[in-house]
């Protein structure tokens, strides 16, 4: 019996006709006629690793991708008797220099602040207390001696002891903004009809522009220094809390 010899032809018959290659290209560049020469190894393909793109050094970063790391974190909340140390600083530095007395003292921000911090705000920036207004409540008419170092829950009044801030962020709007926040803050409390204060003839323009009026001379006294006091009604700010429409 003559074999015959296995040549390419007979071993496509036996196999069932030309097989394909076992792999295919997954993308075609260029003409779609051209084939590869031969066939691909696996062990050839490198794949790629994501990698943090870094500017070369003495190129600086464009300010969109600088702010996001420098803004520092801002925060306003109600004051704590940890605080205190921090108010009277601030407060000591504002006060005593150009008056020679504080308002409050570092034993009667502990008393207000523990009695009643829901009536106090602190501007923070990076955990660093910038600026403050600490109050309590009255609940007669008119500011007297007594209403410097008494709080009474029963009151309609918020009394604003002092607002201060820290002598480098000074002259720059922030005694306003936190003004601002703090009269919409006191407009959350339903009980609190409206906001007090005394001050030195100067800052009484100052006060005018968020709503504050003079009612007239006020009893306190400080040495030789007078003050007139000043009211707001917290209605106009209690609807702005609720509503931003209003």
């Amino acid at each position: 019996m003559r074999t015959r010899p296995l040549t390419l032809t007979l071993l496509q018959q036996v196999l069932g006709g030309p097989r394909r290659p076992p792999w295919r290209p997954l993308l075609k560049l260029g003409h779609p006629k051209v084939a590869p020469a031969g066939r691909m190894s696996t062990q050839s393909i490198h794949y790629l690793k994501p990698v943090a793109l870094r500017l070369p050094p003495g190129i600086p970063e464009s300010p969109s991708r600088q702010r996001r790391h420098t803004l520092p974190a801002s925060e306003f909340r109600c004051l704590t008797p940890e605080d205190a140390a921090s108010v009277f600083e601030i407060e000591r530095e504002a006060f005593i220099s150009v008056s020679g007395t504080c308002p409050l003292y570092l034993d009667e921000i502990r008393h207000f602040l523990t009695l009643c911090p829901e009536l106090s705000l602190g501007w923070f920036q990076e955990g660093r207390l910038i600026a403050f207004i600490i109050g309590s409540l009255w609940d007669e008419g008119r500011l007297t001696q007594e209403s410097l170092t008494l709080h009474r829950p029963g009151g309609r009044t918020a009394h604003l002891h002092v607002l201060a801030v820290h002598r480098t962020f000074r002259q720059q709007g922030k005694g306003s903004v936190l003004l601002w926040r703090y009269l919409h803050h006191l407009g959350g409390h339903p009980a609190v009809r409206r906001a007090a204060l005394m001050c030195e003839d100067v800052l009484v323009p100052f006060y005018e522009r968020f709503g504050f009026y003079p009612v007239g001379r006020c009893a306190v006294t400080v040495g030789s220094l007078t003050f007139t006091e000043l009211q707001c009604s917290l209605r106009g700010h209690s609807c702005l809390r609720r509503n931003s429409n209003c």
